[in-house]
């Protein structure tokens, strides 16, 4: 069967099932509101359409609920692995700042150790 045509077929129902999921999800938010935070934080319960709303807000502050669809990622996220052949090799592998973490002498790591503790209010650690 041409997949192209199964895809037309099913595209009908996709309305459906988000309304589904609207009408669900905010069944789920609201009766979890309703029987954890008034008796815990003392709060008002709330309606089905304010737990709609809430769903909305946090669709739009936090982002979407699936899974990455492609792209470059969330707050350009590095490749977890590099595609070289060699297992020996570690450059590549994870973000950028791991490639120069490995790539520093002792020295260099205990001289970077210092300032981060100094910019961040800590007092300086003892070199043994």
């Amino acid at each position: 069967m041409n997949q192209r045509h199964t895809y037309r077929r099913r595209f009908w129902m996709f309305p459906f099932f988000a309304l589904a999921a609207i009408l669900l999800l905010g069944n789920i938010i609201r009766w979890l509101w309703n029987a954890i935070l008034p008796d815990l934080l003392n709060v008002n319960p709330i309606s089905y359409w304010q737990s709609v709303g809430l769903l909305a807000l946090c669709r739009l502050l936090f982002g979407n609920f699936g899974g990455r669809r492609g792209g470059p990622g969330r707050w350009g996220r590095q490749p977890r692995f590099s595609r070289g052949n060699s297992n020996d090799d570690k450059r590549g592998f994870g973000p950028p700042w791991r490639n120069k973490w490995m790539e520093m002498t002792d020295a260099e790591r205990s001289k970077f150790r210092q300032e981060m503790r100094r910019r961040c209010g800590k007092p300086p650690e003892n070199d043994l």
